[in-house]
């Protein structure tokens, strides 16, 4: 398995890249195996390369930031498992070398008008749309892997694409969840047993908002089901789901692919998720680019 801290040191010719901040999980495997056939199938030199790089740009706390898992040996035998080709672990002065790379990053509407993680975590998506503009750019990535839990992130990063012409196709994966239903994530390891109970709220409440007939029903359900628990959300809505913007007034239900979505702190951990809204719909975003 190579680890490569600078792009020189990666094959040449392209290649699928699933970006991480480490601390890695089966979720980000499954990523990762996602990512390992999109190289095979598009025969690309450069094969899977997944990305350690903790972002200093999207972190709004430097507390969080700091306390960011970082066990870049332990990431790269685990993508080594699952077949990947290179884990690209670059030095923030890789990525940002000069104030200039630090630049504005083209940000669609996405990624900072819905009032939803724009909102929580100001400033965070200009570092997610940085960071991504910059790996795509150090790895040659002609495709790129990224879940669904962080939706807004990903509903971002293909809007981003899209406005750069970018040549990266961006791959969506399914949220990979452990077996009582709470969004696998590299915070989770910083729950108690108590808090975890709790952090269940977030799945149940979007469960529960999905049996419901109208997105103001589906909202009422989903935040008495946080209400139970003691979880005040940031955010707990029913949302146009690549916009993330409330329907027009008067858009029927079948006219609108739509999103649950939800984010709260449950003890020292900032947990989201989201659903397909109503449950049973064919709102997954597929591969898009």
């Amino acid at each position: 398995m190579l680890i490569a801290q600078k792009s020189e040191e990666l094959t040449p010719g392209g290649c699928v890249i699933v970006p991480t901040m480490g601390g890695l999980h089966t979720g980000h495997l499954e990523l990762v195996r996602r990512g390992v056939e999109a190289a095979r199938s598009r025969d690309l030199p450069g094969g899977c390369v997944v990305s350690v790089f903790v972002n200093p740009t999207q972190f709004d706390e430097a507390y969080d930031y700091e306390r960011y898992p970082r066990m870049v040996e332990q990431d790269a035998a685990m993508c080594a498992g699952v077949g990947a080709d290179a884990v690209f672990a670059p030095s923030v002065e890789t990525v940002y070398p000069t104030p200039q790379s630090r630049r504005d990053p083209v940000m669609p509407q996405v990624a900072y008008e819905p009032g939803l993680e724009d909102a929580a975590r100001r400033g965070h998506f200009a570092g997610v749309c940085l960071v991504c503009q910059r790996l795509f750019e150090l790895t040659d990535a002609r495709a790129a892997v990224f879940g669904e839990k962080d939706w807004q992130q990903l509903q971002s990063v293909t809007a981003m694409v899209r406005m750069l012409r970018s040549p990266t196709e961006i791959i969506a994966a399914p949220t990979e969840r452990d077996p009582d239903g709470l969004a696998m994530s590299s915070r989770n390891r910083f729950l108690n047993d108590e808090d975890r109970a709790r952090g269940l709220a977030l799945s149940r409440g979007l469960v529960a908002a999905g049996g419901e007939a109208t997105p103001g029903a589906g909202e009422t359900a989903l935040r008495r089901v946080l209400d139970v628990a003691g979880v005040i959300p940031d955010y707990a809505a029913i949302r146009e789901a690549s916009t993330l913007m409330p329907p027009p007034e008067g858009a029927a239900i079948g006219d609108v692919t739509w999103r649950a979505v939800v984010a709260g702190r449950v003890g020292s951990v900032r947990l989201l998720d989201n659903m397909p809204w109503p449950l049973g719909t064919d709102a997954d975003s597929g591969s898009q680019g």
